[in-house]
């Protein structure tokens, strides 16, 4: 099956059916071709199917069957990097941290505004038609230096969200390129977590880190040679962490 029409899919997953309902035509008014699932596992068993693949998905994080973090975590270990924005309760801190370790991209806290909605929506979508525009093997852009960056011989491109070592190509969430780009335009400064939650994540409260620390533990796996002896990314106990862009130096 296939979408028939030239507006993108998108998946909404919500179980709320007044919500719901008002978001399917909401979306449906602004152009979208919306498929809607109010339950965990049908949702994650219709992506996982791919009779039809969505350009995007509104993820809730409370559902029945399956909570939004289990399928997001599944999608991301079934190598589909489809753009999700998470739907949160009231912006509680530990869905937001909890949503981006497991691999979203946005988050929206309910109650939420349709333009940011459509805002945020628009957003990911264009980003993502930016990517799939991009070869693996381009050749590093002589006039946006700042976007595509090599650490511990590794080629980094923050916009593809995307890290080359050899012949392995490895995919970013955009949040995890969003928490490396803060912490590569801040070399040799230890950032701390509260800055961090606030300047990338956009919350202002403090939180369990728990989850930051296993953020940063994927970013090692990606970057260090040795990700059990970090050279670049650094932990400053009791207080956040350093990128080292030279650390011979």
């Amino acid at each position: 099956m296939s979408n028939e029409t030239n507006s993108p899919l998108i998946l909404l997953v919500e179980d709320e059916e007044h919500l719901a309902q008002g978001l399917v035509f909401n979306l449906e008014a602004e152009g979208y071709h919306v498929h809607h699932e109010a339950d965990g596992r049908a949702a994650l068993q219709w992506l996982l199917s791919k009779e039809e693949t969505p350009a995007a998905v509104l993820l809730d994080v409370m559902l029945p069957g399956l909570d939004g973090f289990a399928i997001l975590r599944a999608l991301r270990e079934a190598g589909m990097y489809t753009p999700v924005l998470m739907l949160t309760a009231r912006g509680r801190t530990e869905d937001i941290v909890e949503g981006f370790a497991a691999g979203a991209d946005d988050y929206l806290a309910k109650p939420f505004d349709l333009n940011i909605l459509f805002a945020r929506l628009a957003g990911l979508l264009r980003r993502m038609h930016w990517q799939q525009g991009k070869t693996v093997d381009a050749p590093p852009p002589t006039e946006e230096p700042a976007t595509r960056v090599e650490i511990a011989g590794r080629v980094v491109d923050l916009e593809a969200l995307e890290i080359h070592h050899d012949d392995q190509v490895i995919r970013m969430t955009l949040m995890e390129a969003e928490l490396l780009r803060y912490l590569l335009e801040h070399p040799g400064k230890v950032i701390a977590r509260k800055e961090i939650l606030e300047n990338v994540w956009h919350v202002h409260e403090d939180t369990d880190t728990r989850a930051m620390d296993n953020f940063i533990v994927r970013l090692r796996r990606h970057l260090e040679p040795d990700p059990t002896s970090p050279r670049h990314l650094l932990t400053v106990r009791g207080v956040g962490y350093r990128f080292m862009p030279n650390p011979e130096a």
